[in-house]
Formats: C-alpha cells, structure tokens, sequence
C-alpha cells in the first residue's frame, strides 16, 4: 500500500482517523496506530512482518539487558547482539547476493546467488532499530520498558517504509503521551496534499518523461540531457513528497517529526547540497559512523579516510550494485575536493554560479544512481557531451521537450523557497481570508491529484527499491 493510492486515501487512512479520535486514551490510540501500522505493512508483504517483529523483540531485550548490565563488557556484549541481529536481516535480502556474486565472478567461481527479494522499507526501520539500542548503551535514553510503544515507534505506517528515519530520543515522550487538536489535524493533512501533490502532479509526470525515453545504447544528446533533468525532479519530488505525507499523517496523530527535506536544489556547494537532502540519513551516518571514526577531529588523511567510508556506506544503503557504490564515491570525492583543496571554494563563489555548477555536479550523480548498469551511466554521461551520441535530438525527446516542458517550468518553480524569498512568515496570526484560500488551493491540488491518479496506472514510488 502507498500513500498515493485510492485504497488508502479513500479506505484505510479515513477510518484510521476515526478509529484513533474515538478511543478515549493515550493507551488505545497508541493501540490503534499499532494496529493499522502492521495492517499497513502487511498489506503488501505480510510474510516480511514476521522479520521485523524478531528485530523489535531482540532489540526490546537487548536494550532491556544493556541497561541492567553493570559492566562495561555486559553492555557491549547486548548492544552487539541487538545491532548484529538488525544488520543480519538486511545483509541477508539486501548484501548477500551481491556479495557472493562480485566475489565468484573476481574469482572465476561459476556460481550465482538469486537475489532475494527485498522487504520495502528494510533499510528505514532497521536504521530506527539501530538508533534506540545504540542510544540506550549510550545512556542517552532509558529502555523502552512498554514493548507496544516500542514496536510502534519501529511500526509507525507514516514513516515505516520511507523515512524519514526517526531518531528514538525525538519522540521519545511523545510515544506515551502528546496532544492532538483541529489545528494539528489541519496542519497535518494540509502538509499531507502538498506532498501528495509534489509526487503525482510532478514526480509521477516526470517518471512518464524517462518511461518514453530511450536512455540506454546509443541515446541522443537530448535526451541524455532530458532524462538527466526529468530523474533528477522525480526522485526529489517523489521522496520529499513521500517525506511532506509522513510528517502530514504524524502531525494529524500529535507527533512531530524532523524535516528531510530543504530545498536542496537552491545548494551554492556540494556539502550544502547533503546538508538539505534526506537531511535524517545524513544525520545518523554523522552521529553514527563519521563522528565516531573521530570526524572533523582527526588529520587530514584521516578525515579523508572518514569521509570515503561515509560515503561508500550511504552508497550502499542505497542499493547492493556498483552504480550505488561509485555514486557514494563520488559524492565522498567531491566532499574532499571540497574540503581539503578547495577550502570551502564552491560556497564562496557568487550565489548563481556555484548554484548551477553544484546543481550540474548532482545532475551527474543521478545518471549514475539511475541507471541499474555503471556501463549504461558512463554511456549516458558521456552522451550528454556528445560521446557516443546517435545524435544531437530524436523524435521522441522532441515529442517530450514539447509535452512536458511544462512539468519541468512547474519543478523548477516547486523547487525554490518562495516563502523565504518573499519574506512569509507562518508562525504569525494569518488572516481568515488567507487561511481559506490556503484551503481552497489545497483541496485544487488535491482534487487534480485524484483525478490525475484516476487516468493513469504510473505510480510507482523510487524509494520501494531500498
């Protein structure tokens, strides 16, 4: 079940609504949201839940222990256990099979694992499993003694399967007890149209775009470009729109989450680029991995160490291949040129150009991302400067540039912070009128989210694949 789906826009998420604004306390609306949350799992992929409550009941125990433990070998002895037990599940659907395979082919071995499939959402709830043991052992947090709170907080169906990734000490409290009221439900479902509207009037449109394009072999220079821009809008909008939902749905039942997302196009340097983009994953590999390896505070060949390792994981969670590997690389490169050679030197530039050129600089990262073969990338990076290229158009990037220039002008304009450039401010009183036409424009945009969900079967969401 997605979130841009008839069954749960018009069935599951009304009645879940319901059902949670009826019960009468704290205990049976956390009781509700459980429920639907493994309802909602299940749906799709009901063996795979079986996995994830083994993760949740080891980790319950192992946190339990950590905490009663009362020597330093104890704990570290339970902390294994908990984080070994969630990264076996996702080497073995996510790693094994790429592992085995890349070793046999190096080797000549004529052997070949099958590729498991992969639960959705694997990687998002084992990284929140993660995050409550490994911050128990640290005390910063106590165990979570209450098992259905803590299987909510792992469960929780507006960011089970796509994030953002939750930091337990966040919402901690807000698992016991948090307040709702109609300006939250407001707020939330409001929040809710926006993302619902970012990924099928826009992510959805420009995955139609790359659907008619030819974009492996021999690819036209337009096209390289067009599939390029079209990739790059769709996976933004796609997951910040998926990002909007959750953090819409979580507002509507009193919790408050972290953005994921800031405008991560509007970026003057690379590292501001990771500072704005699928902002909760590169918080847990900076608490987590890069400041624990020493980050900033270490020799130079050290942190450029601590970085590459960085980025080779995050290309890595991203998908057992090489594309995702040498995209990490590259971005972990790029990092250090950053860094250590040019001193900060994209960010001083004027704001316009070292706008495009970081933006440029992602645009190459997503022709690798998107491809499934590092061959079928290189081939469409060099097409793009008109290596290899059949030629300068085709018919069919034409026929797209002419049908769907528009979706792209629309991204464009989506994808800059008009409330801060026109100096809004949304903390302060709004008028009645201004709230009602927020409303109105809302509902039009979700209304046209229907009717465009309605004509079409595209509706694949990009983040299903990690």
């Amino acid at each position: 079940m997605v979130f841009s789906s008839f069954t749960f826009i018009a069935f599951f998420l009304p009645v879940v609504i319901l059902l949670y604004f009826v019960s009468s306390s704290p205990k049976w609306r956390n009781a509700v949201l459980l429920a639907a949350s493994l309802l909602f799992y299940a749906w799709g992929e009901p063996r795979f839940i079986v996995m994830m409550v083994l993760s949740i009941l080891v980790n319950y125990f192992a946190a339990i222990m950590i905490d009663r433990s009362k020597n330093r070998s104890g704990r570290i002895t339970w902390l294994v256990i908990g984080v070994c037990a969630s990264l076996a599940f996702l080497f073995w659907f996510k790693y094994y099979a790429f592992i085995v395979n890349s070793f046999c082919g190096l080797f000549s071995i004529p052997y070949e694992a099958a590729p498991k499939t992969l639960p959705i959402g694997i990687s998002f709830y084992t990284f929140q499993i993660l995050t409550y043991t490994i911050e128990v052992y640290r005390g910063s947090v106590p165990p979570q003694k209450n098992l259905a709170r803590l299987a909510l907080y792992i469960s929780f169906f507006p960011q089970l399967i796509a994030g953002p990734i939750v930091n337990y000490g966040d919402i901690e409290g807000q698992l016991k007890e948090r307040k709702t009221s109609y300006k939250k439900v407001y707020e939330g479902l409001s929040r809710f149209m926006i993302g619902l509207g970012k990924k099928v009037l826009i992510a959805n449109v420009c995955g139609e775009i790359l659907s008619r394009l030819k974009l492996t072999g021999e690819i036209s220079v337009l096209a390289a470009w067009l599939g390029a821009i079209a990739f790059a809008f769709q996976i933004y909008f796609d997951f910040s729109g998926y990002s909007d939902m959750a953090i819409g749905l979580g507002r509507v039942f009193g919790f408050t989450f972290l953005e994921n997302f800031n405008y991560p196009y509007i970026s003057t340097s690379v590292s501001e680029f990771w500072r704005r983009w699928h902002i909760s994953l590169g918080s847990f590999f900076r608490e987590y991995v890069y400041i624990p390896l020493g980050g900033n505070r270490v020799s130079a060949a050290r942190n450029i160490f601590n970085l590459m390792v960085v980025w080779a994981l995050t290309g890595a969670w991203h998908g057992a291949s090489w594309n995702f590997i040498v995209w990490g690389v590259y971005y972990g490169v790029l990092l250090i040129i950053e860094k250590h050679l040019l001193k900060g030197g994209l960010a001083r530039l004027p704001k316009a150009p070292g706008m495009i050129l970081t933006d440029l600089l992602v645009l190459f990262g997503w022709v690798i991302f998107y491809h499934d073969s590092l061959a079928d990338g290189i081939a469409h990076l060099a097409a793009m400067f008109g290596f290899g290229a059949a030629s300068a158009s085709d018919p069919v990037s034409v026929f797209c540039l002419k049908n769907y220039l528009w979706v792209l002008v629309l991204a464009l304009i989506a994808s800059i912070p008009w409330k801060d450039i026109l100096h809004l401010d949304e903390s302060k009183k709004t008028a009645l009128s201004a709230v009602v036409i927020r409303s109105v424009l809302l509902s039009g945009v979700f209304v046209l989210s229907l009717v465009f969900l309605s004509g079409s079967s595209f509706n694949p969401f990009l983040y299903f694949r990690f």
